[in-house]
C-alpha cells in the first residue's frame, strides 16, 4: 500500500524592508548561526593584568571597557547606516568570564545543544582553556556568589523554589536618561569634573571613594568617545577606496556622524539613532546588564530631530523609516548573551529583551503619539524581527487611529507590539514614592517591569515558585522530587482541620522562603557594589555623577530590586479545588488527594476529574476563585513590598515569568488543580491551560480583581485564531478589549493570534515554519527555538472568541 505524502502549501515569503539595503541587512541578521565572540574575555584579560591592583575597582572596571573599545575589531558592512557591533559583526555574541566564567564542557554544551545554540569553534576553547579560565575561575562573580550563600539558599535554589537573575548576568533590564539627546559625553566629563571639584575632602568620609568612581565615570566617557572616533576613522578610509558612489556617499555620512557623536550632542535624527546605539553597545559590552537595555520612549526622544530635519528638507518620511529599519537590524544582530544551567532554563532564548515604548503620554501629562510613533509601528510590521521587542503605551489620551494600527499589526500574528497601560504604570510609579514628573517619563523594559526612566535602577533579582511551596506545604516542607526535608515541617496537610490552617501554613512557607531569598539577594548586590560597579551606565542614570555613586550601589535616583512571583493560576486553582473537594463538599480526603498527586492521578481518575471539571477555576470571573487569587497575591505582595534592599531602596514584586514556568513545573509534582506532574505552571498572570472557559471578558475580569497598582508590571497572555479578529470588526473588537482591562487598570496584555493546528503543524514539521513567530511571555520568539515543553504549552492555551 502506497504511503501518501502530506501536501503542504507553499508559504508565501514576504519581502521585509522598505529599501533593498535593509532587506539585505536583515537577510544576513536571520541567516547568520549566533557564536561565541572570545575578543571581549581575551581583552579584558589583558586589561586586568595591566591595571588590577594599581587602580580602584571602578577605575580598573572603566579602563576594560577602554581597553576593550580601543582594541577590539571593528567593521562595517555594506549598506549599514547605523554603526556599531558588540562583537565583530551579525550574532556574535561576546563572553563576560567576569561575571560568569564558562567551563569547556559549558562552551562544548552550547556549540552541540539543539536549540539557542552559540558555534564554539576548537580555537575557542583552547583560548577558554588556556587563557581564560586560568584567570577568571576563581575570580567570577558566580563564583564569589556560590562561594557566599547559605546552605539554604543552595538546596532552594537548586531545587526550584527561587532563581537568581544575577549569578551569570549583571544588574540591568532597564532604560538610561534621555540626556544622551541632550548633551555629548564631552559634555558629561564637564558634569563630572564639576563634581568633582565640589568634593569636600574636610568633612566628607566617602570623599575618596567618590573621586574614584567620578574617576571611573570619566574613564567610562573616554571609552566610548574612542568607539565613535574609531568607526568614524574607518569609514573615512573604506570611503577614500569605494567606487560604488551610493556606498561611497553613505560612508562619508557615517564619518561626519561620528565626528559628532557620541562626543558631542546629536544634531540630525541620523546622529541621534547613532548615538543611541553606540550608548547601547557600551552599557552591554560593560557588564551585560540581565540581557537587556532598552530605549525607552523612543519615539518622543527622536521626534524633535525628525521634524527638524523634514522642515529643512534633509529628510524624507522613507529615509527616516530606512534609518529606524538599519537600527532594528542592529538590534537582532544582538544575541542575548550565552547562558547556561538554571539561567538557561529561566530564560531560554536568543532574544535580548530591548523593549521599545512608544506612545503613552508626554512628559507634560499630554497625548504622547507623534510623527515617529506611527514611523516605529510602520518599521515593526515591515520587519517583523524578535528584536527589539516593541510595545505600544496606551492612554485615555490615545487617539484610536493609533490603537487600531496597533492592533492591526498584532492580528497578522506574530506576537508584538504587546499592549501597556499608560495610566496603570504612572499610577505604579506614583504607589512606589516616584514624582508625577519622573512617573510620567517612565515605561516598561525587558519584558512587563515598570522603571522610571533614566531616574531608577530597578533590578530584577529571580523568580519565586508559588505553586512549588504550596506542595512543600502540603508535604510537610518535604520536596518529593529532589528528595530532601526543604521547607519548614509545620505539620501533616492531613491534620489540618480547616482550609485557613492549611492558608495559614503556606504563609509561613512563603515567609520561609522569601527570607532566604532576600538574605541572599542583599548578598549579592553587596558583591555587585564591591566588586563590579558599572561606571558607564552610571554616567547615563540620573543623580549617579551628582551622587559621587555607582549604579550597582545606589547611586540612582530611585533604587528598586524586584522579586517575580510564577505561577498564580496554578496555585489559586489548586487551592480552589483543596478547598472546595477537601473541606466544603469533603469528596475527597486530604489523604487521598495527596496519594494522588504523588501518583500523578494515574491509580484515581475520580479525584482528577472532580479537581478539574468539578472545581472553580481563575480566569472565569468566579468570586471563588478570584478571592483566593486576591488572598494569595495580595499576602505575596505585603510579604515583599517594603523590605529593604542594600542600594537605599525597597524590594516590590512583579508578576511574569519568561520561560520560567516551564522549568519550575518541571521541578514539581502533580499540582491539586489537575496539573500533571513535571508540566508547566500557569505563566504571568495568564489562567492555567484551559481553565479559562468563559471568554476573553471574563478572563479581563479575573485579572482585573488583581490589585496591579501594587506591582512593577504583571503579564497577560491571550490567544485568538485569525478568525475571531478578522475584518473591521475583529479589528475594533480587539482595540475594546484592550480598552476595557486598561479601564479596570490592568497593566499589560499581549496577543498570540494563530491557530492551534498551525502550532501542531509547526511543531511537527518545523523546517517548514522557520519564519513562524509566537508570543512566549514577555516577549516573542521563533516557534522553532522553543522547546517541545514550551510549545506544548503555548499550543495548550485556550483560543479565545467574542462569541
Amino acid at each position: 500500500m502506497a504511503v501518501q505524502e502530506r501536501v503542504q502549501e507553499p508559504r508565501v515569503q514576504e519581502a521585509h524592508g522598505v529599501t533593498e539595503r535593509v532587506r539585505r541587512l536583515r537577510e544576513e541578521s536571520l541567516n547568520t548561526q549566533p557564536r561565541i565572540y572570545m575578543e571581549r574575555a581575551l581583552l579584558e584579560t589583558e586589561a586586568y593584568e595591566q591595571y588590577e591592583g594599581t587602580v580602584s575597582v571602578p577605575e580598573l572596571r572603566a579602563l576594560t571597557l577602554r581597553h576593550y573599545f580601543s582594541k577590539k575589531s571593528i567593521s562595517i558592512h555594506k549598506g549599514e547606516l547605523i554603526v556599531g557591533e558588540k562583537g565583530d559583526g551579525p550574532q556574535s555574541a561576546p563572553t563576560f568570564p567576569e561575571l560568569c566564567c564558562h567551563t569547556v564542557e559549558d562552551m562544548k554544551v552550547m556549540d552541540q545543544r539543539e536549540l539557542i545554540r552559540f558555534a564554539v569553534t576548537e580555537e575557542d576553547l583552547r583560548l577558554q582553556q588556556e587563557r581564560v579560565i586560568p584567570f577568571w575561575e576563581k575570580r567570577s562573580i558566580r563564583h564569589r556568589i556560590l562561594s557566599s550563600m547559605s546552605e539554604e539558599w543552595k538546596a532552594a535554589y537548586e531545587c526550584g523554589i527561587f532563581t537568581e537573575f544575577m549569578e551569570q548576568r549583571g544588574p540591568g533590564h532597564t532604560v538610561g536618561s534621555d540626556k544622551i539627546y541632550q548633551k555629548g559625553f564631552a559634555d558629561y566629563q564637564e558634569d563630572i569634573r564639576r563634581a568633582m571639584k565640589d568634593l569636600d575632602f574636610l568633612r566628607d568620609p566617602e570623599a575618596l571613594r567618590k573621586k574614584e568612581e567620578l574617576s571611573a565615570m570619566m574613564i567610562a566617557c573616554d571609552a566610548i568617545m574612542i568607539l565613535g572616533k574609531r568607526y568614524g576613522e574607518l569609514a573615512r578610509r573604506m570611503a577614500a577606496e569605494e567606487t560604488d558612489p551610493q556606498w561611497r556617499a553613505d560612508l562619508f555620512t557615517i564619518a561626519e556622524n561620528c565626528a559628532v557623536v557620541p562626543a558631542q550632542k546629536p544634531q540630525t535624527f541620523h546622529q541621534a539613532l547613532q548615538m543611541y546605539w553606540f550608548v547601547h553597545l557600551a552599557v552591554t559590552s560593560e557588564l551585560n546588564p540581565w540581557d537587556s537595555y532598552s530605549p525607552g520612549r523612543l519615539d518622543q526622544h527622536v521626534c524633535p530631530f525628525y521634524r527638524k530635519d523634514v522642515a529643512a528638507g534633509r529628510l524624507s518620511r522613507p529615509q527616516a523609516l530606512e534609518l529606524l529599519e538599519c537600527l532594528w537590524v542592529k538590534f537582532n544582530n544582538q544575541p542575548a548573551p550565552p547562558k547556561v544551567g538554571i539561567t538557561l532554563k529561566e530564560s531560554g532564548t536568543y532574544t535580548d529583551f530591548a523593549n521599545i515604548n512608544t506612545g503613552g503620554i508626554a512628559p507634560d501629562g499630554t497625548d504622547g503619539v507623534n510623527e515617529v510613533s506611527y514611523l516605529i509601528l510602520d518599521c515593526m510590521d515591515d520587519m517583523k524581527l524578535l528584536q527589539p521587542s516593541s510595545n505600544v503605551q496606551i492612554s485615555r489620551k490615545t487617539p484610536q487611529k493609533f490603537l487600531l494600527r496597533a492592533c492591526e499589526i498584532s492580528r497578522k500574528g506574530w506576537g508584538q507590539p504587546a499592549f501597556y497601560n499608560t495610566e496603570a504604570i504612572v499610577q505604579e510609579l506614583l504607589a512606589a514614592g516616584k514624582s508625577i514628573e519622573d512617573a510620567r517619563r517612565g515605561g516598561t523594559s525587558g519584558c512587563v517591569e515598570t522603571g522610571a526612566f533614566g531616574n531608577e535602577a530597578y533590578i530584577l533579582t529571580g523568580y519565586f515558585n508559588l505553586p512549588k511551596i504550596l506542595e512543600l506545604t502540603l508535604f510537610n516542607g518535604y520536596d518529593h522530587v529532589a528528595g530532601r526535608q526543604l521547607g519548614l515541617p509545620l505539620g501533616k496537610a492531613e491534620d489540618f482541620h480547616s482550609y485557613e490552617e492549611l492558608l495559614e501554613a503556606y504563609h509561613r512557607q512563603i515567609d520561609y522562603f522569601l527570607d532566604i531569598k532576600v538574605q541572599g539577594s542583599n548578598l549579592i548586590e553587596s558583591i555587585y557594589a564591591s566588586y563590579m560597579p558599572a561606571p558607564f551606565l552610571s554616567v547615563i542614570t540620573n543623580d549617579c555623577i551628582r551622587k559621587g555613586k555607582d549604579y550597582n550601589a545606589g547611586g540612582a535616583r530611585y533604587n528598586t530590586s524586584y522579586i517575580q512571583g510564577v505561577g498564580i493560576g496554578t496555585v489559586t486553582d489548586s487551592l480552589a479545588a483543596i478547598r472546595r473537594q477537601v473541606y466544603q463538599e469533603k469528596n475527597v480526603t486530604m489523604g487521598e488527594l495527596l496519594q494522588a498527586l504523588q501518583e500523578d492521578f494515574e491509580n484515581d481518575p475520580r479525584i482528577l476529574n472532580l479537581v478539574q471539571n468539578f472545581s472553580p477555576k481563575y480566569g472565569n470571573d468566579d468570586d471563588f476563585a478570584d478571592s483566593i487569587m486576591q488572598e494569595v497575591f495580595s499576602y505575596y505582595q505585603k510579604a515583599v513590598t517594603g523590605r529593604p534592599n542594600q542600594r537605599g531602596g525597597t524590594y516590590r514584586v512583579n508578576m511574569l515569568p519568561t520561560t520560567c514556568h516551564v522549568y519550575f513545573g518541571e521541578v514539581m509534582l502533580a499540582s491539586a488543580n489537575g496539573r500533571r506532574a513535571h508540566k508547566p505552571v500557569s505563566e504571568g498572570i495568564s489562567p492555567d491551560k484551559g481553565a479559562d472557559t468563559h471568554g476573553p471578558t471574563a478572563v479581563l475580569r479575573s485579572c482585573a480583581k488583581m490589585d496591579h497598582i501594587r506591582t512593577g508590571g504583571t503579564l497577560l497572555n491571550q490567544k485568538f485564531t485569525p478568525s475571531v479578529v478578522a475584518g473591521e470588526d475583529g479589528l475594533k473588537q480587539m482595540a475594546n478589549l484592550i480598552r476595557t482591562y486598561f479601564n479596570m487598570d490592568g497593566h499589560h496584555i499581549q496577543f498570540n493570534v494563530i491557530d492551534r493546528q498551525t502550532l501542531l503543524d509547526a511543531q511537527a514539521h518545523p523546517e517548514e515554519y522557520k519564519d513562524l513567530i509566537v508570543r512566549v511571555a514577555g516577549y516573542s520568539d521563533h516557534f522553532r527555538n522553543l522547546s517541545r515543553a514550551l510549545q506544548d504549552e503555548i499550543i495548550a492555551r485556550t483560543e479565545q472568541s467574542f462569541s
